[in-house]
């Protein structure tokens, strides 16, 4: 009875490391849109970055693989997305792995212009399904370059709603959420993305936090992780310019949000989305080391995350 109690165990545990292995999620990069360094930017902060490649940033973008299913599925096409799809074909080779889809917060540079890669001057990819809201879907029907990615099949477009849930796979599903943000040209969504075990929530734009018909510490809550808006740690970080015209919480302005949440809910939130001048892109600053000992997390290339 022993030896069968001990072989269920085994077992048992066995079936749990496979399904804890079933999906996985991982940072493809962390910076805002215009990476770091910044083009023009020869400042002090930015020099390390110009000096030593291997300080360069990406723009942000996240990964998931459902290695059950072979499938992956990139989040955001982002200027730096032939570096970040050759990262994901190290981590979920093709071949092996079909991508499976491209999902996309909105219509800033950072964010969807990777696309051209799809074009017939590049990958020239065949009906690459790419998930976006109704006016986004309007606004690449009809504005070229991107309209001929959609007439020539390079990618088809898929339809999102917000706060309707959509099965990527038997193992993923992804929740649309429409938040406050600059809007010109399309909605702006954030993303709930479930697996197996785990939630993480991706919002890596965002006006401000009252702004939001949500109330951001329920959505923290409600997940085990979240990647959030970080493009700037604090006010004036951007010397002679109105930073209200490029609304965004300010690091210090979450912290102190965040600063009555059990330190467990804390842990959870990694900040993205860092612009040039926000010292986080460093993350052995002395502002990173400051957020790490309030209790929070400061999101780095390479990060995985078992969902």
């Amino acid at each position: 009875m022993k030896k069968i109690y001990l072989l269920l165990m085994v077992l048992i545990g066995q079936a749990q490391a496979d399904k804890d292995g079933l999906v996985s999620l991982h940072v493809l990069g962390v910076a805002q849109d215009a990476g770091y360094p910044q083009m023009n930017c020869y400042q002090q902060h930015c020099m390390p970055g110009w000096q030593e490649p291997r300080q360069r940033k990406f723009a942000t973008s996240l990964a998931l693989v459902d290695h059950q299913h072979r499938q992956k599925f990139l989040f955001e096409a982002t200027p730096d997305i032939r570096e970040q799809m050759y990262a994901l074909h190290t981590l979920a080779p093709d071949g092996d792995y079909a991508l499976t889809g491209v999902l996309l917060t909105h219509g800033h540079m950072g964010h969807y212009t990777g696309l051209m890669h799809f074009g017939r001057e590049a990958a020239g990819t065949r009906e690459t399904p790419v998930y976006v809201m109704p006016r986004f879907k309007q606004y690449l029907q009809s504005n070229g370059p991107w309209s001929q990615l959609v007439n020539l099949k390079n990618i088809t477009l898929k339809d999102l709603t917000a706060n309707q849930p959509i099965h990527l796979t038997p193992n993923i599903t992804v929740r649309p959420l429409l938040v406050p943000h600059r809007d010109e040209f399309t909605e702006t969504v954030g993303f709930v993305i479930s697996g197996p075990n785990q939630k993480v929530l991706f919002i890596p734009d965002i006006d401000k936090w009252h702004l939001w018909e949500r109330e951001i510490t329920a959505e923290i809550k409600a997940v085990d992780v979240a990647f959030l808006d970080a493009t700037f740690y604090a006010n004036g970080e951007i010397p002679n310019r109105d930073m209200s015209e490029i609304p965004h919480p300010f690091v210090t302005e979450s912290m102190a949000l965040f600063k009555d949440l059990p330190a467990a809910e804390k842990s959870k939130v990694f900040f993205i989305h860092f612009n040039h001048s926000n010292p986080l892109i460093n993350p052995q600053s002395e502002a990173a080391e400051q957020v790490r000992a309030a209790g929070f997390k400061v999101a780095e290339k390479g990060i995985k995350i078992p969902l």
